[in-house]
């Protein structure tokens, strides 16, 4: 018997018992959409963890509080477990807006005394930083955007500086768009600062950051300050207060910790905190998928209790093909088809009724979160779901087969044909 024949058998086979094979099949397409529904909640569920946690830069960052130079950034950048570097300077400059001098922040820090400068006004805190990589700082754009790298007339504003503005959350926006006047003052004798060695820059709020890479509430190009301090005298020593240092992975982040330590240079990084929250979602994910396993093995048995039932049906059928020649593989195989058949047809169906029931899900989840002024999430079909869904289905279907069909072939023809 050709291959071409036993599937033909086995079509004819399930046309025959159409109920009890649109039942079976329909208990499969179940199965597989509580399985492929679930995994896609998950799923999104973890993106959104992740992203979360990930504002503001990778996951992968580590905090290097430490007086560096470029030598000591050359050696960092190299480091094996390493994927990218910033370099983060920080300086103090008068800041002014809309003709009035700010009260500012501490700069190197909040509780340092900073000297006055005439008319009573604290320096601000201006930390600059390469923003072509952005994408590797821990920087949140609450509103506009970030500056050009190479730009010197354009700053964003922190959470910080905001605050002691007035302006309240939700209205960053507002000062998008106004002018600031940067001081950078002369350090005369005595490293005092000289009241009348002041350079002013004009510069435009481009946008406002939530951003922890280092206590200030200015952020600028990292050129407009090195070049700043180096005018106001402060550009001796190291060239850098601290880096970002981004580790090739979640996994990598304790060996990159452990290079930096060996040359010298203290670091900290949230993995304790990743590691806790990925360990909490992959126990999530085993239950979820445990569930929806459990009910595709169910959907599995009731193919093999079909297929059983199908075999003492059609033992005449069975006893006449070994009659005409068909051996015992050959009735195995077709019983394995038919398993096959129904298992494929209804993992096909419950993933695209499973990927339906998490689109619906998603959309009534961001509803919710559109009303409380949170971004919604979007509900994606990953390959290893599909793949799973159909795959899985129709291996646990072959598997369900096995018994019914082995005990198809090994039933010996003349009890067969006795039969009736």
């Amino acid at each position: 018997m050709t291959w071409a024949d036993a599937v033909l058998f086995a079509a004819r086979g399930l046309v025959r018992r159409r109920s009890r094979a649109v039942l079976t099949l329909v208990a499969v397409a179940l199965a597989a959409a509580l399985l492929t529904a679930l995994m896609m909640i998950t799923e999104t569920g973890r993106s959104r963890v992740l992203d979360q946690l990930s504002r503001g830069g990778p996951l992968a960052g580590i905090r290097v509080d430490a007086a560096v130079d470029d030598a000591e950034v050359d050696r960092v950048v190299n480091l094996p477990d390493v994927a990218a570097v910033v370099p983060i300077a920080t300086t103090r400059l008068l800041v002014t807006a809309d003709g009035a001098a700010v009260a500012a922040g501490k700069g190197a820090g909040e509780d340092q005394a900073v000297p006055a400068v005439p008319g009573g006004t604290d320096l601000e805190g201006i930390v600059g930083v390469d923003f072509r990589q952005a994408d590797n700082l821990p920087i949140t754009v609450l509103a506009g955007r970030l500056p050009e790298a190479q730009t010197a007339t354009e700053v964003v504003v922190d959470q910080r500086w905001l605050e002691r503005r007035g302006v309240a959350e939700g209205e960053e926006a507002g000062v998008v768009g106004s002018e600031v006047m940067l001081g950078a003052v002369r350090e005369g004798a005595g490293g005092r600062h000289d009241p009348l060695a002041v350079r002013w820059t004009r510069a435009i709020v481009v946008g406002a950051v939530a951003q922890e890479a280092a206590p200030g509430g200015v952020l600028a190009p990292l050129p407009v300050v090195l070049d700043a301090r180096a005018w106001t005298g402060g550009g001796e020593g190291a060239t850098y207060e601290g880096l970002f240092v981004v580790a090739r992975g979640l996994n990598q982040v304790d060996e990159a910790r452990q290079q930096l330590a060996g040359l010298g240079l203290p670091s900290e990084a949230p993995e304790n905190l990743i590691a806790s929250v990925l360990r909490y979602l992959h126990v999530v994910e085993l239950v979820l998928a445990s569930i929806g396993a459990i009910a595709l093995v169910i959907a599995a048995l009731g193919i093999a209790n079909a297929l059983l039932a199908a075999v003492r049906e059609r033992r005449r059928e069975i006893g006449v093909l070994k009659a005409i020649g068909a051996r015992d593989r050959d009735v195995r195989r077709i019983f394995l088809l038919e398993a096959v058949a129904l298992g494929l047809g209804g993992g096909l169906a419950g993933t695209v009724l499973g990927w339906a029931i998490a689109r619906g899900v998603g959309a009534v989840v961001n509803d919710y979160l559109s009303a409380q002024g949170l971004a919604g999430v979007t509900v994606a079909l990953p390959m290893a779901v599909l793949s799973g869904g159909i795959l899985g289905s129709a291996v646990l279907a072959l598997l369900a087969g096995t018994v019914p069909a082995v005990r198809a072939a090994r039933l010996p023809a003349r009890d067969a044909m006795g039969e009736g």
